[in-house]
């Protein structure tokens, strides 16, 4: 049954989204909004749409007919919903803006990497195991088949997403994985196949999509079908192969051997930093910035180790819930609130928490971190023993990353999966006692 938020939800994109919206308001059967470019609106769409009883254009209005009763509950949805969006527009700075569509390119792409990586993990078992020897190699194919080709579908992602043709993106990007490329020689190298990884792919189609729009402007349009993709593709794939391909694994290296003197150098207190400061982070929308860090981390060693650090800070705070939901017995809402958000926030879900019980409250989002920053140096001590745990895919954290663990070198899963749980219930304690001790004033 369509509820009159999902009504309100799909009536904004259709009408030119909240920029396009200068006044709301209804009368007994009709939404009547004022608009600031009316050929924006997609008329077709919104006739068919659940609800919508017919449109009528004005010279003053746009009007959509829902009928009465209903007019009124999806006009207050709607101005809630414009409200909402404005705020986040206000509240869009560049470098977000900039994070949030890096974030738009992978996170398509996390069912599959979750999907493959659990595979890959219970090939790894029946691998060791020495079980169902006939079916492994079936299974190592199905979980390696999409990250050997994980390049070509950033690069579709990073052209639709920055307004390029997704498939020349893709193209572009493919030159990175071809196998062709070992025969070239780059700065008096040769080029290694899936060379720069995520970032060349991710760099590359960027600057497909820059050429692509250059051709466009400039191409006259008789010849436009022919040069534009001839050029983009030549032009990108050239640069690509003799600049972006060598700079990109020089990062990409860059970042795979900083990440691994940093854990088994100052695993305890890189641990802390990163399990104390993710659920800030989270807060102000820069976790995305750590999306192509973990995908090339993944690309590269099979399993990110930052992962299991960050999803500490999950640990911190559902710890630190839980001391609220104790300490305040009488708060009937709050631990209403605490109840709905917990499941979530142990399956790795941070938000409903810090937007519903540790920010309102101030002093509990600190005492989350620093649950956080303790689950983080346990699972960072053992890093710089020797025995660090990675995540095979990005996504999920909480219990939920336990079918995802792997270890290094002759690490177990099993010892990986106990280090991992070791570190959530030194989250939990620490959480909690801090929260409990120091996150509510006296009387509360």
């Amino acid at each position: 049954m369509t509820t009159s938020y999902d009504t309100a939800t799909a009536l904004l994109p259709l009408v030119g989204g909240p920029a396009n919206v200068t006044s709301v308001a209804h009368c007994m059967t009709r939404l009547r909004l004022g608009l600031a470019d009316p050929s924006l609106v997609d008329g077709e769409a919104l006739r068919a749409l659940p609800g919508v009883l017919g449109v009528v254009e004005d010279d003053d209005t746009y009007q959509i007919v829902l009928g009465p009763g209903a007019v009124a509950r999806v006009t207050a949805d709607f101005e809630s919903l414009l409200r909402k969006e404005t705020r986040k527009a206000r509240n869009a700075t560049p470098l977000k803006a900039a994070l949030r569509r890096v974030a738009n390119v992978f996170v398509p792409l996390i069912p599959a990497l979750i999907g493959c990586g659990i595979l890959a993990g219970l090939n790894g078992l029946l691998v060791n195991a020495g079980w169902l020897p006939g079916l492994t190699p079936a299974l190592a194919a199905i979980a390696s088949a999409f990250m050997s080709l994980i390049a070509v579908f950033v690069g579709y992602n990073t052209a639709k997403e920055f307004g390029g043709t997704p498939v020349l993106g893709g193209a572009v990007a493919a030159v990175v994985v071809y196998p062709g490329v070992a025969k070239v020689t780059a700065f008096g190298v040769a080029l290694a196949p899936g060379q720069g990884g995520v970032l060349g792919a991710l760099a590359a189609a960027l600057l497909g999509t820059y050429v692509e729009k250059w051709c466009r402007g400039r191409v006259p349009g008789a010849l436009d079908v022919l040069l534009t993709p001839t050029l983009t593709v030549l032009v990108s794939g050239l640069t690509t192969l003799y600049v972006l391909m060598y700079a990109a694994g020089t990062v990409s290296s860059a970042i795979g051997t900083a990440a691994n003197w940093l854990l088994s150098t100052t695993g305890a207190f890189a641990g802390a930093v990163l399990g104390g400061l993710f659920l800030p982070l989270v807060m102000l929308g820069l976790h995305q910035a750590l999306i192509p860090l973990h995908a090339t981390l993944i690309e590269q060693q099979g399993s990110t180790p930052l992962l299991p650090l960050l999803a500490m800070a999950g640990a911190g705070q559902v710890g630190a819930a839980a001391a609220v939901y104790v300490r305040l017995r009488h708060d009937t809402a709050m631990r209403t609130t605490i109840k709905s958000a917990l499941p979530a926030g142990l399956l790795g879900v941070g938000e409903p928490l810090i937007y519903g019980v540790s920010l309102p409250l101030g002093r509990p989002f600190l005492t989350a971190c620093a649950g956080g920053a303790a689950g983080g140096a346990f699972v960072g001590l053992f890093a710089m023993l020797g025995e660090r745990v990675g995540a095979t895919a990005i996504g999920p954290s909480g219990w939920a990353l336990f079918p995802l663990l792997a270890g290094n070198g002759g690490l177990g899963l099993g010892t990986a999966a106990a280090i991992y749980a070791g570190g959530l219930l030194t989250g939990y304690a620490v959480g909690f006692g801090a929260t409990y001790a120091f996150g509510l004033p006296k009387g509360r």
